[in-house]
């Protein structure tokens, strides 16, 4: 029940029952005052664990932002970068919270603690001094009243009318202070409703202005949060593949390491110990040691891995000879001498096995090591880019999507080995393969998944070459999206035809794969990661190439969401097998390819009887799929003029080499399609050497000409000559080197680009 209410009246009167309900609200007002109390105390400690905690957050925040992640290799995917920024994003989002929480912190020492500390001492602390004054008055008027009743009869009537008088004029005093208290205490009762009450709703108000920013940003993070899920798993797919693979190299060097020596800028390297000479005797100290051979300079670097140090400073010494220590000469084991140009007396090594000595010593005496060339593990020999071969491609494609298209882990999930090997044997007899033209039902979806893998491992190169490789991989790692789609483009037309009409079947299939990723749970991203090694194998295995198969992932799922636009039309970016003398902004992080980079075109030279229907065909398909007639127009125009517009000063622009057909007549019309000003075309799928003589119209066929460069030349070797469009050479004639004439400008002989220059 609630308080009874105090009446005026019953001021007058000062019952017991009045005095009762009075003591009842003060009661109230004691236990309202040490509530208030213990609230501000704890609202205090609130206040001072929020900023606590608020420090804490922030600091854990900075230990967030201040961290970088550093991925092996020389450049991250999108999902990496994605994963690298997520922690400063987190820093982010936890900084913009604590700003708000201490905006809430500061305004709660406000709304809250301030106000009810004004409401204790203001209206309680008002009560209580009534109170007093009240319990004051009650004693004066209580006294004054039983020494009034006190008085005697017999006094004088004036006397008593006096007295009268007084108490009166106390009782009426008291009366009022009675009055003036109880309404002070009624109006604290009532205050405390809304006084009391109205800090803790704006405290709390302040709150859910905490939580609620704290919403807005949860909503503003979902987009991130979602794209950081994604790359997520996206790296933790393309961990298994790369661990998987790391772990097979690691198996193969603990089984034979020397099968596996990475290749190295020196002849030879390792650990050696050399013998020195010390005034209490001689000692051995750990050297880390490299040789090269074509200067015979030996670098010797004390270090052992013990200490985790240096040990002294870097010696280089030319090496004189090389003697071996016979074995009764000297106590160590494994011991070689060794002479030096620029430093007296005989150096003594010890190598650390009897193996080691050998290769050492071969290594000094001018003898090159047999360095293990990359191999590609996968089989070779009976897989071919044929007529079979396409059709086996096509046979397990056409299987794939008339029967499984919608199996879950389509081509993750790899079939029985024994029945891939035997089902390869089949496709690839050539009996059953004219009398069947499909695969039988009997075999499962997942072993003809297995046997395409197979199958593509199996031929003599990665469908998309080694020459490539580097070249793809560096465009992976470009930065814009844009950037690696144009750059894929045109590197996906300078593979040979058989190559490409290949892939773009295989590409094709997979993007009808990955239109039923709901079904089959093969997403684009899942396909790179199955088919990134299979089609970009690195020639040379290491952990550096292992570690870029992340980057041969994104080639191919750029492949698949792009697959009509690169391989049904032309690149805008030029590609060198259209030989298009065009120039392309650089990106930022990457350098133009050096000659020896790109590949040279090379023809297959044709029978005289053939060599001119040959000819017309492969020009006229140019015609149709690489240029239109005003481009050819405006092209032949600025290369009719003396000096070409691509000048390759320029900075910012690179050069393409085009290559230039044997077969093309020797003077030709400026206007006429076998100028040699033409845009050349792509290599047939079997190149022949270019060093041919079986054509009489070929342009290098004799020796000692003239020549006129079409465009202008950067040299990039000291080999090859720099020069402009419409620079005339002496004594040009054929070189050793494939696609390359030698000539001689200003009394210097080099190299020269063979599709470059018309003679005269």
């Amino acid at each position: 029940m609630g308080l009874p209410a105090l009446e005026f009246s019953d001021c007058c009167l000062d019952s017991p029952l009045f005095r009762e309900r009075l003591k009842s609200h003060e009661a109230e007002l004691d236990k309202t005052n040490k509530f208030i109390k213990e609230l501000i105390k704890d609202g205090k400690s609130l206040i001072a664990a929020l900023k606590n905690l608020s420090s804490a957050k922030r600091k854990f925040a900075d230990s967030l932002n201040d961290f970088k992640f550093r991925c092996i290799g020389d450049a991250e995917t999108d999902d990496e970068i994605c994963i690298a920024k997520s922690l400063q994003e987190f820093a982010a989002v936890l900084r913009n919270l604590e700003d708000e929480r201490i905006r809430m912190i500061e305004n709660a020492s406000e709304v809250l603690i301030t106000p009810l500390e004004k409401f204790r001492k203001e209206q309680i602390g008002a009560a209580k001094e009534a109170k007093k004054k009240y319990d004051k008055e009650t004693e004066k008027y209580c006294g004054v009243l039983e020494k009034h009743l006190n008085l005697s009869s017999k006094k004088k009537e004036s006397q008593l009318q006096e007295a009268d008088s007084q108490v009166d004029v106390v009782r009426q005093h008291f009366y009022e202070v009675s009055l003036e208290y109880v309404f002070k205490v009624q109006e604290v009762q009532e205050r405390k409703m809304f006084e009391f009450v109205e800090p803790l709703l704006a405290f709390l108000q302040g709150l859910f202005t905490f939580y609620h920013h704290g919403y807005e940003l949860a909503k503003d993070f979902s987009d991130f949060k979602t794209e950081l899920t994604i790359s997520i798993q996206n790296t933790r797919n393309r961990f298994e593949g790369t661990r998987s693979e790391v772990e097979s190299l690691m198996r193969k060097m603990k089984e034979n390491p020397h099968e596996h020596k990475n290749i190295s800028p020196y002849t030879m390297e390792g650990y050696l110990y050399v013998q020195e000479k010390r005034h209490f005797g001689t000692s051995w100290v750990k050297h880390y040691c490299t040789y090269q051979s074509d200067s015979k300079r030996i670098t010797m670097v004390p270090f052992d891995q013990k200490s985790g140090g240096k040990g002294g400073e870097d010696e280089a010494i030319i090496l004189k000879s090389c003697t071996r220590r016979k074995t009764d000469s000297i106590e160590k084991r494994f011991c070689f001498d060794v002479e030096a140009v620029d430093r007296p007396g005989v150096i003594t090594m010890q190598a650390l096995s009897e193996e080691d000595r050998r290769l050492w010593m071969e290594a000094m005496d001018g003898r090159e090591p047999v360095y293990n060339s990359n191999k590609d593990n996968q089989t070779e020999g009976t897989a071919q880019l044929d007529n079979m071969g396409f059709s086996i491609v096509k046979k397990c494609i056409h299987a794939v999507e008339t029967r499984g298209i919608n199996e879950q882990g389509l081509y993750r999930i790899v079939g029985v080995n024994s029945r891939v090997q035997r089902l390869l044997s089949i496709l690839m007899d050539p009996k059953s393969a004219e009398t069947e033209d499909e695969i039988s039902a009997e075999w499962e979806v997942k072993t003809i998944t297995s046997a395409l893998k197979t199958y593509l491992r199996m031929l003599p190169g990665p469908l998309m070459m080694y020459q490539f490789q580097r070249s793809f991989i560096k465009a992976a790692k470009l930065e814009n999206q844009e950037s690696r789609t144009s750059e894929i483009h045109s590197l996906i037309h300078r593979l040979p035809e058989k190559n490409r009409q290949m892939l773009q079947l295989l590409m094709n299939h997979l993007a009808n794969v990955a239109k039923n990723h709901k079904q089959n749970l093969m997403t684009v991203a899942n396909l790179g990661v199955v088919f990134g090694p299979t089609l970009m194998r690195p020639q040379e295995e290491t952990v550096a190439a292992i570690m870029d198969i992340k980057f041969q992932n994104i080639v191919v799922e750029i492949l698949i969401e792009n697959h009509e636009k690169i391989f049904n039309t032309v690149p805008e970016t030029p590609q060198s097998n259209c030989q298009l003398l065009l120039s392309r902004k650089r990106s930022m992080d990457s350098k133009p390819p050096s000659c020896s980079e790109r590949p040279l075109t090379l023809f297959h030279t044709a029978q005289p009887s053939e060599k001119q229907e040959n000819r017309n065909s492969i020009i006229n398909s140019s015609l149709e799929s690489v240029i239109s007639s005003s481009n050819i127009n405006s092209f032949l125009h600025s290369n009719s003029t003396p000096q070409s517009n691509m000048n390759s000063s320029d900075p910012d622009l690179e050069v393409v080499k085009p290559s230039r057909p044997n077969s093309l007549p020797q003077n030709p019309s400026p206007t006429s399609p076998l100028s040699p000003s033409w845009p050349m075309f792509s290599a047939p799928s079997s190149p022949m050497p270019t060093s041919s003589t079986s054509s009489d119209s070929s342009p290098i066929s004799s020796p000692f000409r003239k020549a006129r460069a079409l465009y202008a030349c950067k040299a990039e070797h000291d080999s090859e000559l720099s020069f402009t469009a419409g620079t005339v050479f002496d004594n040009v004639h054929p070189s050793q080197e494939p696609g390359w004439l030698e000539g001689t400008l200003n009394g210097k002989t080099g190299l020269i680009p063979e599709n470059y220059v018309e003679f005269l």
